[in-house]
């Protein structure tokens, strides 16, 4: 019983942390300015990288957790999840988040590896990539909905 209340209780505070950070990496994401120097985008890229550390962490708790749960023999059990409407719902849209993330996620990777060298990075598609920031933001909060759903018998397979 308390391992599943310390499952519940850090899926959904990684929840939480996965929507503020990827809040704050867009954020921070529209605030960069590709005409400028590396130098003068300083600070904002330590606060790209800072909240997309925070998004990476929160997402790989989402994922163990959210495993665990569902498949680890905690819980309802693994039938009860893939006969459950809203879990398909959840799943699509962290499918869909993993999708989006590929194209930040390797551009950022780059951007990491050209500030620790010192050089000139492209900003060019930062602001594309706030915009995908809001679009995985947009589908956490589907994924919180649907997960409320399921713990209240909701549309239940």
């Amino acid at each position: 019983m308390l391992a599943q209340w310390g499952l519940a209780a850090i899926h959904l505070l990684a929840f939480g942390f996965a929507l503020a950070s990827v809040f704050g990496r867009a954020r921070a994401l529209r605030q960069l300015d590709p005409a400028s120097s590396l130098n003068a985008n300083s600070a904002r890229l330590k606060q790209v990288f800072r909240a997309d550390n925070i998004w990476g962490v929160a997402a790989l708790i989402l994922l163990v957790t959210g495993a665990t749960r569902a498949f680890g023999g905690f819980e309802k059990g693994s039938a009860y999840y893939l006969h459950e409407p809203l879990f398909h719902l959840k799943m699509t849209a962290l499918v869909l988040i993993l999708l989006i993330e590929i194209s930040p996620m390797m551009a950022l990777i780059k951007w990491r590896m050209g500030v620790g060298r010192g050089a000139a990075i492209d900003l060019g598609k930062a602001r594309k990539y706030a915009a995908m920031s809001d679009a995985e933001a947009g589908l956490i909060i589907v994924m919180v909905i649907a997960a409320t759903g399921m713990a209240r018998g909701i549309w239940a397979g």
